[in-house]
């Protein structure tokens, strides 16, 4: 949708809302905050699916909307047992889109994902078998179960949108997105994720325990005998609808400028009244950290039925966008210090607009 047709739609969505400006000046704002109230609706009826089959962590379920809001790829970690995988293939149960789920394992080939070239002996040719990255919304469950070679397969799937298999490229969908799954590192039978693939995932999730009550209704439910499942109550045709208008929400300049900031802050953080933090740092977020930052501050507004991004949007992703982008040195290590530490000073000491 151009950007003349959207306006147009806006138009005639107010047509009906009888919402009034004051000056030129505040019509986009305001006629855009209207429409994201009315179409972040079907926010509501994903939200509603999901807690019929996951209880509680509405934090994660949050952030894998924010993915599926802007085609960004989402990585949750996390110990066994607390639903990640349940919460994934939840969330597209609420989709009417093609889903498909990759078990991870070390003995998987790039060929088990992308696809390969098989004999057809009656054409007497070469032809490209399609992977199971083929479809909308990927599960990759246990992804650092996997060696760096399989990860590689993953790579320009993930950033081109496209699979080479053989000497041809074929594209992947157009709602396409990897939802992944990985235990923590120290686990046994892991391998480290490639930093470059790590940076192709917007956003890496932290999950948590279920708070008592939490875990009593989860107990509850799965020893009741009654098993529940979300129904589809959104099209792939609506996804993108949203990742349009939200493209459109409103981020002022004074944001724009402090989300650069933060990202460069992680860069140079002597520039930014943070010498100690120099050395302990040994590379920042890469330019995909600004980009995603800004996009996943408009989504989260867009959760929050809110047509334009306030500061408290860009600090609320801000952890999930830089955790896995910021590199530390050993001497941080041996102080026993993480990427979390890091970005809580970071957010502390830059000038909030």
């Amino acid at each position: 949708m151009s950007s003349a047709a959207l306006r147009q739609r806006i138009s005639n969505e107010l047509a009906h809302l009888d919402v009034f400006v004051d000056n030129p000046s505040d019509m986009d704002v305001k006629q855009i905050n209207a429409l994201v109230q009315q179409e972040s609706a079907v926010i509501d009826r994903i939200l509603g699916e999901v807690q019929k089959v996951v209880v509680g962590q509405r934090y994660m379920v949050e952030r894998i909307l924010i993915g599926l809001l802007t085609g960004g790829h989402v990585l949750l970690e996390g110990v066994p047992g607390l639903a990640k995988t349940l919460t994934v293939k939840t969330v597209a149960d609420t989709v009417s889109a093609k889903f498909q789920r990759i078990q991870f394992t070390p003995d998987l080939l790039p060929a088990d994902i992308v696809g390969t070239t098989i004999y057809n002996m009656q054409k007497g040719e070469f032809i490209p078998r399609r992977g199971p990255i083929f479809a909308n919304l990927v599960l990759a469950d246990e992804i650092n179960r996997a060696p760096a070679k399989v990860q590689s397969a993953l790579l320009e799937a993930m950033q081109e949108r496209q699979v080479s298999i053989g000497d041809e490229t074929h594209k992947l969908p157009e709602l396409f997105m990897v939802m992944a799954t990985q235990n923590p590192i120290e686990q046994e039978g892991t391998y480290q994720l490639p930093e470059a693939q790590l940076d192709r995932f917007m956003l890496k999730i932290k999950v948590g325990y279920p708070t008592k009550a939490e875990e009593r209704d989860i107990m509850d439910r799965n020893t009741m005998g009654a098993v529940a499942k979300a129904e589809p109550v959104c099209t792939a045709e609506t996804l993108l609808s949203c990742r349009k208008l939200i493209n459109q929400v409103y981020i002022d300049e004074k944001i724009r400028d402090y989300i650069v900031n933060v990202v460069h802050s992680t860069r140079e953080p002597r520039a930014y009244g943070l010498a100690d933090l120099q050395d302990l740092i040994e590379f920042g977020g890469s330019p995909r950290a600004s980009i995603y930052l800004n996009l996943a501050a408009r989504a989260h507004a867009f959760l929050r039925r809110r047509g334009y991004v306030t500061p408290e949007d860009v600090k609320s992703v801000g952890p999930d966008v830089l955790r896995h982008r910021i590199v530390l040195t050993f001497e941080a290590e041996a102080e026993s210090l993480t990427s979390e530490d890091i970005i809580r000073r970071l957010f502390e000491q830059i000038e909030v607009p």
